[in-house]
């Protein structure tokens, strides 16, 4: 975007990690942005070279915003309800609280409102999700030039097995070739992958550390070497770790805390 370029309000502040396109326009509908310190209005373009001021009213609402991680059982899906499936957020509320969160963040229904997945897992894996009313965070995490890591601990066998049967030394059968593909060399959707990290956690299981989330990603990454997937879990986004928090559990982002 050079000098010239003028873009809508709500975008240039998303761009500039003030807030989501969302809470921009409702900022915006309240009078709480100005432009060149005049009150800006819906749609209205601007430059690089405008000055945004965000009044104190939308930045303590931005403060009282709460981003929630949650240990995502198996059978759950992310977003909204489907086939059948609950949505994890079902799992948001007070029982199911870990009672180690360090936060002092009082947990009140209301809070589940606005709040939404900044990445998926599968039905079919556990792990880290985060669900978030913060804008800031779900651009962070899944925005276009997102390049926070995800890890993920995967089991998996190699090539056709006999039914009931199970490798338990995956490792010492998987081609050394085949492991540097997932590494590098690989595409999904007509598009080259990025270079990911992909090493042995043991003989049954695979380290994947991945910056780009396209859907069923690494199933389908293993599928094109020869590999099944039977296990999958995200232990790691960014710098927040799953740690100990059991599983249907959650937790609060603590204020300490950054993906980046």
């Amino acid at each position: 975007m050079n000098d010239t370029t003028t873009i809508r309000l709500n975008k240039r502040m998303s761009e500039l990690g003030i807030c989501s396109r969302r809470e921009a326009d409702d900022w915006i509908a309240k009078g709480w942005v100005k432009v060149n310190g005049e009150t800006a209005v819906l749609g209205k373009p601007v430059s690089p070279l405008d000055q945004i001021e965000v009044d104190a009213l939308a930045r303590g609402q931005q403060d009282k915003q709460v981003t929630i991680l949650l240990h995502k059982p198996m059978g759950y899906v992310s977003g909204q309800a489907e086939d059948g499936h609950e949505p994890a957020i079902n799992l948001i509320e007070a029982r199911t609280h870990w009672r180690d969160d360090r936060s002092t963040t009082r947990f009140v229904p209301r809070q589940r409102m606005g709040l939404a997945p900044a990445g998926r897992l599968d039905i079919d894996s556990v792990g880290l999700l985060v669900l978030t009313q913060d804008g800031r965070v779900a651009r962070q995490l899944i925005g276009e030039n997102s390049g926070v890591e995800k890890e993920y601990l995967v089991r998996v066998q190699y090539g056709r097995l006999p039914a009931g049967e199970v490798q338990t030394d995956v490792q010492s059968l998987f081609p050394a070739d085949k492991l540097a593909l997932l590494c590098n060399g690989l595409s999904l959707d007509g598009q080259a992958l990025k270079p990911a990290v992909v090493e042995w956690q043991n003989p049954e299981q695979l380290r994947f550390v991945l910056t780009e989330g396209k859907k069923r990603q690494i199933r389908r990454m293993c599928e094109q070497v020869g590999l099944t997937v039977v296990g999958l879990k995200r232990v790691r986004i960014g710098r927040v770790k799953l740690g100990q928090l059991p599983v249907g559990q959650w937790r609060y982002l603590g204020r300490d805390e950054t993906f980046a």
